[in-house]
């Protein structure tokens, strides 16, 4: 957003003064845990960095981990990187993204790279294979914790999907440890596919079928709940385990309410129990969260 006198001026002269940021080079190595997923990633970097950690920078995010990880794990993470106060985030294009891009793209489009001689502001890396799934506790992003950390922590509503999480191997992943299941008692879980593309695919594949027989309402693509504006919206006490990106206070509804972050993964796995849990408290087997191809 700009204030009135540079609004004005861009209406004048068609142009705006933009400063080019510097870069942030975050370079991810090791071996993926199961059920870690870029969102894991991200949330742990916010918790290392802060939520002003990356001010007015580009976050870009690199390694042999980051090549391991889908699209939509990628999407999660240039998603959040405003959470960590960055202008932006990316990630070098490589053939996952071409796969993904090419049947999508309408018009020519040009690769860019970093280049080799590139001046960082800072970099610093970080060992994956030591990151587990993780949970961001009211009322900030950067307050994070392994979910095995937290205790028992009781919620009164699940929300997977939006902007951030709502992608089509999240919502597999979601309906891989939902199949055959029921969602806690007198808990609301909510489903939010991000586009209309991911919703139609999701009907195709039946995951519907299996969060309707879990217990959850599936809206359309929306904003709602996230921003406090309708369907999930939570009263005073409520508390509320959502995979999207903020939980500043009265974020998504009473000021007295509270909102914790967390993956597609740990999300559904808590829907079922009632209280924030490790998927593997769902599932006796592991899983890698970086790639999902359905669910069987």
């Amino acid at each position: 957003g700009v204030g009135s006198t540079d609004l004005a001026a861009a209406m004048a002269t068609g142009k705006l003064w933009f400063k080019v940021p510097e870069s942030f080079k975050l370079i991810y190595y090791g071996k993926i845990n199961s059920w870690v997923s870029g969102k894991d990633l991200i949330l742990f970097t916010i918790g290392d960095i802060g939520v002003d950690g990356a001010l007015y920078q580009a976050m870009e995010f690199c390694g042999e981990a980051i090549q391991n990880l889908s699209m939509a794990s990628r999407f999660t993470m240039a998603n959040m990187a405003i959470e960590a106060g960055a202008k932006n985030g990316i990630i070098e294009p490589d053939e996952t993204t071409l796969q993904f891009v090419k049947p999508r793209a309408k018009r020519p489009y040009r690769i860019y790279r970093s280049d080799r001689e590139a001046n960082y502001a800072e970099a610093r890396e970080y060992n994956v294979s030591k990151i587990f799934p993780q949970v961001a506790l009211p009322h900030i992003p950067s307050n994070v914790k392994d979910v095995r950390e937290i205790g028992k922590i009781e919620i009164d509503q699940v929300i997977i999907g939006s902007c951030t999480n709502g992608h089509l191997d999240d919502l597999r992943v979601a309906a891989k440890i939902l199949k055959g299941k029921k969602t806690a008692p007198s808990l609301r879980l909510i489903i939010i596919p991000a586009t209309p593309e991911i919703y139609h695919q999701a009907l195709r594949e039946g995951l519907f079928e299996i969060f309707l027989s879990a217990g959850a309402v599936i809206s359309p693509p929306t904003c709602g709940p996230c921003l406090g504006g309708h369907m999930g919206v939570l009263a005073e006490g409520e508390k509320a385990l959502a995979t999207t990106n903020r939980n500043f206070r009265g974020r998504m509804g009473h000021s007295q309410s509270e909102v914790y972050l967390s993956s597609p993964a740990v999300a559904a796995a808590s829907a079922i129990k009632g209280w924030i849990c490790h998927p593997d408290e769902i599932m006796k087997k592991g899983f890698k969260g970086s790639r999902v191809q359905g669910v069987k």
